[in-house]
């Protein structure tokens, strides 16, 4: 397989628009396919916000802004992607979607050696099932923030060849990333451990134990995590999450992966974290944490 020089992303909601920064940060260049111009137009606008944001923290200078734009380009049509040796599929986690998109890769994107889907919990055997060539497609699941996070899980779907587990794993490690190999199970490592101590920690406060601050708080200060788990599934996405954990437990039957009834309760009131302004926290403009909203 030939040395990836030229990344294709598919879908640039905040994941895509992350694996972007990362890959062009690393000197690839990368071509985004969205639905439309505007909205690549869009996309372009966030992540200049998001290396603004950067450079305010002292993580980039204004001259690796420009160089980071510059490798970054949109397309509103698949087969643009045609040309890139590794293609990304970043939307939202929707079987179907997916599947529906594989396909399109699969018979557009003739030359690219690896087709990955960002998938935090579904199939990537089931996927590549769909497609002509299901030896060359895997998981890639990139954490948020993708730039910052350092991880990454290679997922071998039931087809996926040695050749291209290690074109993925090196890519990887060109935009200076730890990759972990993951057999395909639902939920693979990361989002099958975090996912029930999101949840025990929303069950916590729905009984009354404590305040949604006071929870984080706990897990901050007693753990020293950066992050409290509520804040954390604020910036998930709760429906993401509810989605993931509806997945979980339909697959596996257990009930520590049952969707807290809180949870449910934000989703169907549309409080949906970070993206609609308020979840368990409320939240500006920018996401920045303004004050518990819960408990």
């Amino acid at each position: 397989m030939s040395a990836v020089r030229t990344v294709g992303i598919v879908g640039a909601g905040t994941m895509g628009q992350g694996i972007a920064i990362a890959c062009a940060a690393a000197g690839l260049d990368v071509l985004v396919s969205e639905r439309s111009v505007e909205a690549g137009r869009a996309a372009m606008e966030a992540i200049a916000e998001c290396l603004d944001h950067d450079i305010a923290k002292w993580r980039r200078t204004e001259s690796e802004k420009k160089a980071v734009l510059a490798r970054i380009h949109t397309a509103d049509a698949l087969g643009a992607l045609a040309a890139t040796q590794l293609v990304v599929e970043a939307v939202p986690d929707e079987l179907e979607l997916k599947v529906g998109i594989f396909r399109d890769l699969d018979r557009l994107c003739v030359a690219a050696d690896v087709l990955a889907t960002n998938t935090s919990a579904l199939s990537v055997s089931e996927i590549a099932s769909r497609t002509s060539r299901p030896e060359r497609i895997l998981g890639l699941h990139f954490l948020t923030p993708v730039p910052v996070i350092p991880l990454v899980e290679v997922v071998r779907g039931l087809s996926t060849s040695d050749e291209t587990f290690r074109a993925a794993l090196e890519f990887v490690r060109v935009i200076d990333k730890t990759g972990i190999e993951v057999y395909e199970y639902p939920g693979y490592v990361t989002t099958r451990v975090i996912l029930p101590f999101v949840n025990e920690a929303m069950y916590v406060v729905m009984e009354g134990v404590a305040t949604a601050e006071a929870v984080d708080t706990s897990m901050r200060l007693g753990y020293g995590m950066p992050l409290g788990p509520l804040a954390l599934a604020d910036r998930m996405g709760l429906d993401e999450v509810m989605r993931w954990m509806q997945h979980l437990f339909d697959e596996l039957g257990d009930l520590k992966y049952r969707p807290c009834p809180l949870l449910r309760k934000l989703v169907r009131g549309g409080r949906l974290g970070v993206k609609t302004g308020g979840g368990f926290f409320e939240y500006d403009e920018h996401g920045r944490m303004k004050a518990p909203a819960i408990g």
